[in-house]
């Protein structure tokens, strides 16, 4: 198995993990090991082959929250997770979250830095919030280059200072193109590319 291949491991029934590349049972907290040592895998139903990982690390992640002082996730960001679930920006937030977390993976070697030299309270407020504020101008940016609704509103802007011709009477308004949620989908792949693009300047 190449050295970079993700490690196989088998979820059986009686929930016990199976690691196949060292033939031995595992942990959650083993998985969690795996992760933080750079070790990627995938977790399959053995019964049924299902691609299960998404759970398995849902799992590693509701355990180490339950350790006292592990605490990563503040409750008003789980709220505002729960709320986003069946909503629009469901397509948007997946993106979003991925691309604040490759921010701050890649500069916690020097966030650990400011931390251990910076005198006060909370030294590292001032960095996240800057690194927030530029993933949300990378986005925001990138959303409206891409959006249709954007484009819309810059059109209908335009045509507000243009007089309108009187409706004739019986003749019904036209009605707003369709498609647009269509369209946002198919623009999401170009605008991640561009966010990409934009992060790297």
């Amino acid at each position: 198995m190449a050295k970079n291949e993700p490690v196989t491991i088998k979820k059986y029934a009686n929930r016990r993990l199976y690691n196949t590349g060292t033939s031995t049972y595992v942990t959650l907290e083993d998985l969690a090991s795996m992760v933080k040592a750079g070790d990627d895998f995938l977790v399959y139903d053995a019964k049924s082959g299902d691609d299960i990982t998404r759970s398995v690390l849902t799992q590693i992640i509701f355990e180490q929250e339950n350790k006292d002082g592990q605490n990563l996730l503040p409750v008003s960001f789980l709220r505002q997770l729960i709320r986003f679930y069946g909503d629009s920006m469901q397509l948007l937030v997946p993106r979003y979250l991925e691309l604040s977390i490759d921010t701050l993976s890649k500069e916690q070697d020097r966030l650990r830095q400011q931390l251990s030299t910076a005198i006060g309270v909370n030294p590292l407020v001032a960095p996240f919030e800057q690194h927030i504020r530029r993933n949300m101008d990378l986005f925001e940016k990138a959303f409206s280059m891409f959006s249709p609704f954007a484009r819309r509103e810059d059109g209908e802007a335009a045509a507000e200072a243009k007089p309108q011709p009187a409706e004739t009477a019986g003749t019904p308004a036209a009605a707003p193109p369709a498609g647009d949620l269509d369209e946002l989908k198919n623009q999401l792949a170009a605008m991640q590319k561009k966010i990409e693009s934009l992060s790297r300047k």
